[in-house]
């Protein structure tokens, strides 16, 4: 992020605005100042009335940096980006009307503030029927000192707001449109938006190139099995499976934040990135707190991304402040009450005495430079012989040892997360007993940085996919048990393709944990974890990640083992079929066929037919004919005898009009099974 892409606007060049279209990839550009009087102001929302009362407010708590987390340097101009995420409420329940005022924001919230009424009153409806989709924000925030001004400097923020977790798009755009905005004004976020605007529609899992100005982004999507269903994402990703073989080009999102720098961030926590995983994957809160929201979100990020191909069902805050309307609930939670399950990312150490409770603390980010941590340039390296390239597992304690580290980690441990009060450490805090163990031949492969920027930012790309790829081959070994309950079947050669699919197999928990309880979870696992494996696939059930990933899964299985039954029935031979059957077998069989026939009608009229409804459609209504041809004349006058059928044979414009079952029904106790 420290080189800019290159950008000039050219007024007459600009394309026109297309709203509908900039709304598949962006909901408004906000530019937000600090006032010392009246708080966070919103200076431009753009387009404008898209937003909210309630989502301004929420757009401006988060879009700076906690006081605490300012850059302590007096240099004139700091930049730094990073990004935010709230659930966004529908906008019949709110009010429309715009509230771009809001007051300073306090380390913490008097007992008689007005603010915090306010937040409780928000915060009263929290279901389902009040949340339509998350938001995404990804801010430009520029810190500028001078001496001259009130607190000795201003700060601004550039935000696009998105439904999409695109990181690797909004990110670089960032770049381009924040220092734009502080030379043009909002001019820039229109030639922005209008450029936008001429983006093809989002295409999940595939690399695009999107055009700026002159420039150009090559961007990955992450792979719709991770996007959420009500974030815009389809259901209809049947190329995904359950155990994808692992690609060549690693390059290849398989998740959320695939672009963020997860060895970079927990560099010296590499050791507990297994126990962070199962936190993750079974459902279990987490606090990180970090020095800046840069290294805040990043690290929540980078602990999503841990668990591809998994869609993440946790509710997770990359930067999360006071002002949330959801810090009041989990304020209120009393000791011994269970948090619920989320991952939030904070600066502010207010949190570490507000969520004291909370069962797991994670601190990441720059140490302070007294620190006597490990250093990773090659002069202390401290490397495995014979593994020159690689970083030896002695760099990855938390000090170097000697007595007073290990009376220092012992008193780290005793005095838990509070210690962060009086010195920032990396660290983390949890009383879970992890399943898996640290994969050491992982950690070996892991190359030394250097001490060269641009060579420490390649070996971090290196360094990243490698951690990447083995938590990816981890995660999809541990969900390939629930493989067979998403096993599609196709029509046996020589069966007639005219059934409906067989159910898929059904899932009992407590089946599923004795079976697998017998047979083990596979080689791959089996050696990679400790005797308390079957209590981890309990939790994980147990969890909020599981339901939703299976049901999504199985939806997936049942539309391909659907697209499999519909493909046999293009190929099938009618003729072939009809002359094995009885004349009351083939009156039935009428029946069938035009019960799909209906069914493949509704489905071309509301738009879910796909590519090939109107030719299945086609092959159906030919097959109808043949099966209607074989019929004897007395049974073909009785079928004609009802107009709609008889629009049906002759192929009329009626066929639109028809109802979705057929109007005359005729019953024979030779019948097959439907």
């Amino acid at each position: 992020m420290n080189r800019s892409p290159s950008f000039k606007v050219k007024t007459e060049q600009s394309p026109n605005l297309d709203p509908e279209s900039l709304q598949r990839w962006i909901v408004a550009f906000c530019a937000i100042r600090f006032d010392l009087e009246q708080g966070q102001l919103i200076e431009v929302c753009y387009p404008p009335g898209c937003l909210t009362q309630e989502e301004e407010l929420e757009v401006a708590y988060n879009s700076f940096p906690d006081s605490v987390s300012q850059q302590h340097n007096r240099s004139s101009v700091h930049d730094c980006i990073f990004f935010f995420r709230f659930p966004r409420r529908l906008k019949s329940q709110t009010s429309n009307a715009t509230h771009s005022e809001i007051t300073e924001a306090g380390k913490e919230f008097p007992s008689n503030s007005i603010e915090k009424k306010n937040v409780s009153r928000r915060l009263s409806s929290t279901s389902d029927d009040n949340v339509s989709k998350y938001m995404y924000g990804f801010v430009f925030n520029r810190q500028r000192h001078d001496e001259r001004l009130k607190r000795g400097g201003e700060q601004k923020s550039v935000v696009i707001l998105s439904h999409s977790p695109y990181s690797s798009v909004f990110r670089p755009l960032l770049q381009i449109i924040g220092p734009l905005y502080f030379d043009m004004g909002k001019k820039a976020l229109e030639h922005i938006a209008a450029y936008v605007s001429t983006w093809p529609a989002p295409v999940p899992g595939k690399l695009m190139d999107l055009p700026i100005g002159n420039a150009t982004l090559k961007v990955n999507l992450p792979p719709a099995h991770s996007l959420p269903v009500e974030g815009g994402a389809s259901v209809d990703d049947s190329a995904y499976s359950v155990a994808p073989l692992l690609p060549n080009n690693q390059s290849i999102p398989h998740g959320l934040f695939h672009d963020s720098d997860l060895f970079g961030t927990f560099r010296s926590l590499l050791l507990q990135l297994w126990i962070l995983w199962e936190l993750l994957l079974i459902g279990e809160p987490i606090l990180i707190i970090a020095p800046t929201p840069s290294q805040c979100c990043e690290a929540v990020a980078s602990l999503v991304s841990l668990v591809s191909p998994l869609l993440c069902s946790v509710d997770f805050r990359p930067y999360f402040t006071i002002h949330d309307p959801l810090f009041a609930r989990l304020n209120s939670i009393r000791e011994g009450e269970a948090f619920p399950p989320m991952v939030l990312g904070v600066t502010n150490l207010f949190f570490l005495k507000a969520l004291r409770n909370i069962p797991h603390v994670v601190s990441v980010g720059t140490p302070p430079t007294n620190s006597n941590r490990v250093s990773l340039s090659a002069k202390s390296t401290g490397r495995i012989p014979g593994r020159s390239e690689g970083l030896g597992l002695q760099q990855f304690s938390l000090k170097k040892f000697s007595p007073s580290s290990l009376l220092g980690a012992v008193k780290l441990r005793r005095d838990g997360p509070l210690c962060l009060m009086t010195e920032h450490k990396e660290a983390i805090w949890s009383t879970y007993s992890a399943a898996t163990k640290p994969d050491t031949s992982i950690l070996n492969r892991l190359i030394d940085a250097g001490v060269s920027a641009r060579v420490e930012e390649s070996m971090s790309v290196v360094n990243n996919e490698i951690l990447r790829r083995h938590f990816l081959e981890l995660t999809t070994n541990f969900l390939a048990p629930f493989g067979p309950y998403f096993r599609t079947t196709a029509p046996s050669e020589g069966s007639s393709p005219y059934v409906d699919p067989p159910p898929l197999p059904p899932f009992n928990s407590d089946e599923f944990l004795a079976n697998l309880s017998a047979r083990g979870p596979g080689k791959f696992l089996l050696k990679r974890m400790r005797s308390n494996w079957l209590d981890f696939y309990t939790r994980f059930l147990n969890g909020p990640n599981f339901m939703p990933w299976f049901r999504r899964r199985r939806a997936v299985a049942e539309q391909e083992q659907n697209r499999l039954w519909r493909h046999a029935r293009m190929k099938a031979d009618i003729q072939q079929l009809i002359s094995k059957m009885s004349e009351l077998e083939i009156v039935d069989f009428f029946g069938v066929i035009e019960r799909f026939l209906l069914r493949e009608v509704q489905l071309q009229q509301s738009g879910n037919g796909g590519l090939d409804s109107r030719a299945t459609c086609q092959k159906l209504m030919g097959d109808l004919q043949a099966v209607f041809n074989a019929l004897s004349k007395d049974m073909q006058q009785i079928m004609l005898s009802n107009p709609q059928r008889a629009s049906l044979l002759h192929g009329s414009p009626e066929l639109k009009k028809l109802p979705g079952h057929p109007l005359v029904q005729v019953v024979s106790s030779t019948s097959p099974k439907q």
